[in-house]
């Protein structure tokens, strides 16, 4: 048997049962993708992140159930987690190699903080399956990599019952959906039914999308921003130039061993 550590960190929130949960695989060299794939459907948490050593810094790749993706904040706070509390690392900052570039995480106070691509949204079309899909039309329709859908009320945002199977048309990986927040800046809801999530619990990566966009609403560089969806989730955001700082919290739930045949 082949073992590969395996740890399960609660992301952007304070305590566990809350925010996103996350796999995470430390490996000494890259599974084959197909493996990789399997263990991610397996595991059937919207992320799990796999991360190899490069000298002082690392690769990462991350896949839901059902496919690979290009950005994930939830499970790149959680590997970033491991690193520096479980695997002994004597720095306070990680380094990502990934598809999007290079990522970076810093301990910041008693929390973590990630530097991700700015995404700003640009004014889009409705697109056939959107306004059905979410039930409700939006006051706006922009799309980075998502379509982002902006909502006059964070109640309206949190009363959305989708129909997945229409959202999961689409030709992106998924559809946020915010609005200004009461006791936070701005709120927001994720899915991704196409990507095996139906909803996300908390989306680091969808806040490279909407932090720009709130920024520029709202006139300021630093905000706090909560997803409410039913576990829920922090987020501390802040717009700096042609990047984001997405800061949160993350707590351990479980670590343990995969036991995976060896090839042939």
């Amino acid at each position: 048997m082949q073992r590969i550590p395996i740890y399960q960190i609660d992301a952007f929130t304070r305590k566990v049962f809350g925010g996103n949960p996350a796999a995470v695989c430390p490996l000494e060299e890259w599974l084959p993708e197909a493996v990789m794939q399997a263990v991610a459907a397996e595991n059937n948490l919207a992320e799990t992140a796999f991360f190899v050593p490069r000298g002082r810094e690392f690769e990462i790749r991350w896949f839901t159930p059902e496919v690979e993706v290009d950005l994930c904040g939830h499970a790149t706070l959680a590997a970033a987690y491991v690193i520096l509390n479980e695997l002994g690392s004597p720095n306070n900052y990680v380094h990502f190699h990934s598809q999007s570039g290079l990522l970076k995480v810093y301990r910041k106070h008693n929390y973590l903080e990630l530097d991700f691509p700015s995404r700003l949204p640009q004014p889009a079309e409705y697109p056939p399956g959107l306004i059905a899909g979410l039930g409700a039309m939006p006051q706006h329709i922009l799309r980075s990599r998502d379509y982002m859908c902006v909502y006059e009320t964070a109640e309206e945002v949190a009363a959305l019952e989708p129909r997945f199977e229409e959202l999961a048309k689409l030709d992106v990986l998924g559809i946020i959906a915010t609005a200004p927040g009461t006791d936070a800046d701005f709120v927001s809801r994720f899915f991704a039914p196409g990507a095996g999530v139906n909803e996300d619990p908390v989306t680091g990566s969808a806040h490279s999308t909407l932090i720009p966009y709130w920024a520029a609403r709202l006139g300021k560089q630093k905000m706090f921003a909560r997803q409410i969806s039913k576990r829920g989730g922090e987020l501390f955001c802040e717009l700096h130039g042609e990047r984001v700082r997405i800061g949160g919290y993350a707590v351990p739930y479980l670590k343990g061993e995969i036991l995976l045949p060896k090839s042939d």
